[in-house]
């Protein structure tokens, strides 16, 4: 039995287009504020994109929720980061409705249950850069939860980011995990594969909605979603 299966969610877990979904998201999300006041969609997403950065940078110096909202502070004016609550309600709203972009499939919950036969912890390891709850909602897409997990990485539990080895570090430290006795299952060559097997750890890339920006070359197992879970019942 290995000692912990991570899986990646946003075009692993749950299949999307990762640009598209992004797209639809900040529709939503610059619509949703304006009645705040925030009436300049693309200053938004500026925003958005500096904040996101600053996480991506972020190496343990603080929380990569404190990263995100240092820059937002910086880009509108500290007082509005009297907003925030309202952001935070805007993944248990409105996101909902960003899965028009994505294609939940039942195949989640069958990975996951076999995930728990083959491992003792089984860590959502979704890149730390939204809301627990926006996690949450996705998950719920799924048909899963919080409960299905030992742990879902988000931007207040964590102070790293992909592609930064040290995010995997961090996982492996927290459950005192060994890195060769764990298996990493994503979708991005270089977040999920290079990342984790800087650290050790072996990796299993999804191909559905493989994202390899730098068509960089990979030499770990991979195929469909269905081939994904052939694989871990194999395992």
């Amino acid at each position: 039995m290995l000692q912990a299966i991570l899986f990646d969610l946003d075009g692993t877990l749950l299949p999307m287009d990762n640009d598209h979904f992004t797209r639809v998201y900040f529709q939503l999300l610059a619509e949703t504020a304006r009645d705040w006041g925030y009436t300049d969609p693309d200053q938004m997403v500026r925003t958005i994109w500096a904040g996101v950065e600053a996480m991506v940078r972020n190496d343990g110096a603080r929380s990569n929720y404190d990263a995100f909202w240092q820059v937002f502070g910086q880009c509108y004016g500290q007082d509005k980061l009297a907003d925030i609550p309202k952001f935070s309600r805007f993944y248990d709203g409105p996101f909902r409705r960003a899965v028009s972009a994505a294609s939940p499939t039942p195949l989640a919950r069958t990975a996951v249950s076999l995930a728990h036969r083959k491992a003792e912890h089984v860590i959502l390891a979704t890149n730390p850069v939204f809301p627990h709850n926006a996690d949450l909602v996705r998950l719920e897409w799924l048909g899963l939860g919080e409960s299905d997990f030992d742990l879902i990485t988000d931007y207040e539990n964590c102070s790293r980011s992909t592609p930064n080895p040290n995010y995997y570090r961090d996982i492996l430290a927290r459950f005192d995990l060994e890195p060769s006795q764990c298996l990493m299952i994503g979708n991005d060559v270089s977040e999920d594969f290079e990342a984790a097997r800087a650290v050790g750890i072996p990796v299993y890339l999804v191909t559905d909605f493989l994202i390899n920006r730098k068509d960089a070359p990979f030499d770990c197992p991979s195929g469909s979603y269905g081939d994904m879970i052939a694989y871990l019942q194999s395992l």
